[in-house]
């Protein structure tokens, strides 16, 4: 096992790392288990609660994401650049259905 402190196992267990990835996942959950349910959702007018929780947790990991950044690419680059490559990906996924179901 790896005990490096700057590796990407330990950096990746930072609160400050996994609280953006979690905010990632909650929000692709929020659009998911609607439409498992209920079925491809049907554009409206008024977007909804659950587009509004969608959107503050989008936008809400953008001060952690930053402060991951500041706080850990100074001491660890690549394991760090890792880490946000993950964030990213979760990012893109919470987005995907956005995308493709046109919301």
């Amino acid at each position: 096992m790896n005990r490096d402190p700057r590796s990407f196992g330990a950096i990746v267990r930072h609160p400050s790392a996994l609280i953006p990835l979690a905010m990632s996942l909650t929000a692709l959950t929020l659009l998911l288990v609607p439409m498992a349910i209920y079925g491809p959702p049907v554009r409206e007018p008024d977007e909804g609660a659950l587009a509004h929780l969608w959107q503050i947790l989008m936008a809400g990991q953008l001060p952690v994401l930053a402060f991951f950044a500041i706080r850990w690419l100074p001491r660890a680059p690549k394991a760090t650049l890792g880490v946000l490559a993950l964030q990213a990906g979760a990012v893109l996924a919470a987005m995907a259905p956005v995308y493709y179901f046109n919301l």
